[in-house]
């Protein structure tokens, strides 16, 4: 079992009450795909079902693959309508040419080889079809203010994130073609509490439950940091300082991609 799967089975318990599928990328999810009638779906990573769930109640008919066990059985326990597949993304146990499109959201950096993968995902696509990819990349997330506060769990996220230029030139090998890239930028009401959730909000990385559910507090950060992080975070805000930390990072790179590619 991969450290990845060992880090999701840990916190599956408690994922779904902070990471919650947001109706925003779920349109824009949706928008990507543009679904037609009688299709079929795949979501690469699919977790505890978030966002195949919200798909599929759009109408979509989604299967969802995912190699944590413990996430599995809650995405099984809240739709059991769903195929749901236990499996990763360099190894996915389905015929060629089943699915009409793909998506991937917030798990490429926790595959083991992208190329593979995406080789993989293509082999499962049919001939035309998108996969459509949600992620942060290395440059984006240097334009966190998290960095102020929390540097070595940044460096650490930093390092296992694929770069665009990566992505891209694994695409093109498996057979894709990017078709469109579109920012994302934080928005105040994000119902997905993923790691920048806080970015308009910062007072959210002082709830513990929040930080659980965020893969980069679970895993990746020490804990001395983390106290002495959000001591500072927490006293910044009291103060009044905390703007002027947040301006100091403020760019236009946005801070997630949506990156939709097709099968040639």
């Amino acid at each position: 079992m991969s450290d990845s799967n060992i880090l999701y089975d840990n916190i599956g318990l408690g994922y779904n009450t902070t990471r919650q599928a947001d109706p925003y990328i779920t349109d824009k999810l949706f928008q990507f795909l543009s679904p037609g009638a009688n299709k079929v779906y795949l979501d690469v990573g699919c977790g505890t079902g978030n966002y195949t769930i919200a798909l599929a109640n759009k109408g979509l008919n989604f299967y969802g693959v995912e190699p944590s066990e413990k996430m599995l059985d809650i995405a099984r326990s809240r739709n059991g309508k769903i195929n749901w597949l236990l499996g990763q993304a360099e190894q996915i146990s389905l015929n060629d040419n089943l699915f009409d499109g793909a998506i991937a959201t917030l798990t490429i950096h926790h595959w083991t080889d992208i190329n593979k993968a995406l080789k993989e995902i293509h082999r499962v696509l049919k001939k035309d079809s998108k996969i459509l990819i949600f992620t942060a990349t290395p440059e984006q997330m240097k334009g966190y203010w998290l960095n102020h506060y929390f540097p070595k769990m940044l460096e650490d996220s930093i390092l296992q994130m694929p770069s665009f230029n990566m992505i891209s030139d694994a695409l093109a090998e498996a057979g894709f073609v990017i078709t469109e890239t579109e920012k994302y930028f934080i928005q105040d009401d994000l119902k997905d509490h993923f790691l920048y959730v806080g970015k308009n909000r910062p007072g959210l990385y002082l709830d513990k439950e929040i930080r659980k559910g965020i893969s980069s507090f679970s895993a990746l950060a020490n804990a001395e940091e983390v106290i002495r992080g959000l001591s500072q975070l927490e006293s910044d805000i009291n103060l009044n300082k905390f703007e002027d930390i947040k301006m100091e990072f403020d760019n236009d790179s946005g801070d997630y991609l949506f990156i939709s590619a097709q099968k040639c």
